[in-house]
């Protein structure tokens, strides 16, 4: 397997931290959640149900992207979950662990909606589903990149992900 580093992207309820979390498991990989990474401030923007602009993204993207320069640097083998729902976001995170990956977990925004709904303990209102799908841009025609349906089962999407490494 090349490459060190595997972000898991897409919008909020889509499973980024459940398949990143499983995949790093059953690869014996490391594993980060970015969501530990923002900032007390853009927590509470979102349990309010406002929607994070750029600049409340760019100390958390600059954070994660540290990260991954240190995982890369290293040789550390890493599963992160994060958002990077624009291209300038995924860029960053490239620009600082070269060979990064990405797996795009892919769902409807009813599916998503549904999702975050129906889970608890977590700081992100279900309001901020739409604005996620008015930010996303898909990453599904740039390299690096593996687009699956996030409404698999994990076990599924796991082995997808196994795979595709394996191929890498």
């Amino acid at each position: 397997m090349s490459g060190t580093a595997v972000v898991v992207m897409g919008v909020s309820g889509c499973g980024k931290s459940t398949v990143g979390k499983a995949c790093a498991d059953a690869l014996g990989w490391d594993f980060v959640d970015g969501d530990d990474f923002h900032s007390d401030a853009s927590i509470a923007k979102m349990r309010a149900g406002e929607p994070l602009t750029d600049s409340d993204r760019a100390e958390w993207l600059q954070r994660l992207a540290t990260l991954l320069a240190e995982a890369c640097a290293s040789g550390r083998r890493l599963f992160l979950p994060c958002s990077a729902l624009r291209r300038a976001y995924r860029e960053q995170l490239r620009s600082a662990c070269p060979g990064l990956r990405f797996v795009f977990l892919s769902l409807s925004q009813d599916d998503s909606l549904a999702r975050v709904t129906h889970r608890h303990g977590h700081f992100f209102a279900p309001a901020l589903v739409a604005s996620q799908f008015a930010t996303l841009e898909s990453p599904a025609l740039e390299d690096g990149v593996l687009t699956v349906d996030a409404m698999l089962p994990v076990a599924t999407l796991t082995d997808q992900v196994s795979a595709w490494l394996d191929r890498a």
